[in-house]
């Protein structure tokens, strides 16, 4: 393998577990060059990692059509020997079903995975992790079976939190895409309350910050600083690093804290770890609220609990 090209366009976090493909194809294939699709917004994740040759960033808001068009015209050029396509919807398939890839793999959900030379099961809740899943597409040429994902804050990321770390100190991030995969707000109140010890940085996008700074309205510490908006996602994750913990919901932050081995608490409200979206760190803790007939209520999360009661988040232990 000369040249190779792997496509994960979903979230954030998707793009972290997908870390763990371009190490074990490096691993293999220590000569290769590896060359990575993602969606605008994720790029900077991918910045530094010395076993990537070149990130390609898709700009749907620019012409979904124009843009695969455009992709599949440089992708032919580039002559890859594999092509592994991790997304299952169909902007990601056609690229790598026409990418001109002498080997095109992919999972069998995707609409054009009949383009593959080879497409695989991709099962949700049987236990099976996403890092596992992906890995499962290169099995064939000896990959292992988990990895932790693996993000590469620059020396700059790690000094401007620097000041940040001068004391003990906890990191929440209390904000989710989804309503139901959001622990609630009176939840973070009462966790931050239980920890009036210790520094509180509260991590977020800058949509996040109202929602962060009624949390901090509400609570009776004294000692916590709303962070959303002022930190990049490599930044975030190099203060997550050194946290005494991280609390965190289903989403992207969880993964930020795997891919950084940092000590972390999930709370998995209306979704469930056996969807295989799970910490990975070392010491990782998972809270959910067992025995309710309507949990999981759905793979992504709503924007309001179907039930109208969202016992899976308000009954939580924290």
């Amino acid at each position: 393998m000369n040249r190779i090209l792997i496509i994960q366009t979903a979230f954030l976090g998707d793009v972290i577990l997908a870390t763990p493909v371009v190490s074990e194809l490096k691993r293999m294939y220590p000569s290769a060059e590896i060359d990575f699709l993602v969606k605008k917004g994720t790029e900077s994740l991918l910045a530094n990692n010395p076993k990537i040759n070149a990130v390609y960033t898709f700009d749907k808001s620019k012409g979904k059509l124009k843009g695969i068009r455009s992709f599949i015209r440089q992708f032919r050029k580039n002559e890859y020997d594999l092509t592994i396509n991790l997304h299952r919807f169909g902007s990601s398939g056609l690229i790598a079903g026409l990418s001109g890839a002498k080997i095109r793999f992919g999972f069998k959900k995707n609409p054009f995975s009949f383009l593959y030379t080879k497409k695989f099961d991709h099962k949700i809740g049987d236990g099976t992790h996403e890092v596992s899943r992906n890995l499962s597409l290169i099995s064939e040429f000896g990959a292992v079976q988990i990895l932790r994902p693996e993000l590469f804050p620059s020396q700059e990321d790690f000094k401007r939190v620097e000041s940040y770390q001068n004391h003990p100190y906890l990191c929440i991030a209390p904000a989710s895409v989804w309503f139901t995969k959001q622990l609630p707000e009176e939840k973070w109140v009462e966790l931050i309350d239980q920890n009036q010890e210790l520094k509180i940085y509260a991590l977020g996008g800058p949509g996040d910050s109202e929602l962060i700074d009624r949390i901090v309205h509400k609570s009776k510490h004294t000692n916590i600083e709303n962070l959303s908006g002022q930190l990049n996602l490599l930044q975030s994750a190099a203060l997550m690093k050194k946290a005494t913990r991280n609390y965190v919901n289903d989403s992207g932050p969880l993964h930020l804290a795997s891919a950084m081995n940092a000590t972390v608490t999930a709370y998995f409200c209306s979704t469930i770890p056996e969807f295989g979206f799970g910490p990975l760190s070392e010491d990782s803790t998972i809270k959910q609220v067992m025995d309710l007939n309507c949990r999981p209520c759905g793979l992504h999360g709503h924007k309001s609990c179907p039930q109208e009661h969202f016992k899976c988040g308000k009954e939580m232990v924290l």
